[in-house]
């Protein structure tokens, strides 16, 4: 605990790094609202001499946003919903089963973290590419596209995630093991202790991995730009960019659209908040 003569100290400097980091995000509402002239004016405009409102609407009449707000949402759901099933068996069994080869197996899922992304992409595309017997393939997957622009390419690679594994490995580490111990003299097996003992008091990293996956899969570019090529399957990242072509960028209508789409994970955070600091915290005390 700081000192009371650093508390205003303190206080200041957070309120200080508070304002920096929101900022941008008074930037774009702020230029949603503005006119491209005011937008390009020499002479920087901070607030708008009259909020042009008609930014959103025009935003929404370009490009099919049913489609593309449904495609995300569909994937952000099955892919956070699959993430916790397999993220949550994942990290009960590194911390409560003892099994030959534990430790090692859960030090070569950590080497994942340290793997960017983006080395791992064409490898990956070219797994789905050649899924047997999906998108057209022969039972050798050669033939078709396998799950090339299609949902499943979207979600497969984030179904997963090493740092998913370690916060719940390092929730459970924190649960007693009388509870466990109780749990089998009572006749419980491992599936049904974990689902009726471990879940409901796993609330806070339930909730931290929700917000941690919801957030990646909603705003993902990179990995649908790749594995997609029609616009039935694009994504709301990748409809920010009919906004932006060789000669110019539409400022005003790009910076709508993108206010619209924090809305949802901003109501996800309030919602989550309270446990996802406390899943945060508690995933890190031990080792």
């Amino acid at each position: 605990m700081p000192r009371k003569q650093f508390i205003v100290p303190v206080s200041l400097a957070m309120l200080a790094l508070s304002v920096a980091m929101l900022l941008p995000f008074f930037l774009m509402i702020l230029t949603s609202l503005k006119t491209m002239d005011e937008i390009f004016s020499p002479r920087f405009v901070w607030v708008p001499e009259r909020l042009d409102w008609a930014n959103y609407a025009e935003a929404l009449q370009r490009g099919d946003w049913g489609t593309y707000v449904s495609n995300t949402l569909y994937v952000t759901i099955v892919t956070v919903f699959v993430s916790l099933l397999i993220n949550s068996f994942a990290g009960y069994a590194f911390a409560k089963l003892n099994f030959k080869g534990r430790d090692i197996l859960f030090l070569l899922s950590l080497i994942g973290l340290m793997i960017p992304p983006q080395v791992t992409m064409i490898p990956v595309f070219l797994v789905l590419k050649h899924i047997p017997l999906a998108g057209g393939n022969d039972l050798w997957g050669q033939g078709g596209l396998g799950w090339i622009d299609s949902y499943n390419g979207l979600i497969a690679p984030y179904v997963a995630g090493s740092f998913g594994v370690f916060l719940f490995r390092q929730f459970f580490l924190q649960i007693p093991q009388e509870l466990d111990d109780a749990a089998k003299l009572d006749g419980m097996g491992r599936v049904k202790a974990f689902f009726h003992l471990y879940v409901p008091l796993s609330k806070p990293v339930f909730a931290t991995l929700v917000a941690l996956k919801a957030t990646a899969s909603w705003n993902e570019y990179t990995w649908p730009l790749i594995i997609t090529n029609s616009d039935e399957m694009k994504t709301v990242q990748l409809a920010l960019s009919m906004f932006r072509d060789e000669n110019q960028v539409q400022w005003d209508l790009l910076m709508a659209s993108t206010t619209m789409l924090v809305i949802p994970l901003l109501i996800l955070f309030a919602f989550t908040q309270k446990y996802f600091i406390e899943g945060i915290v508690a995933s890190g005390v031990k080792g």
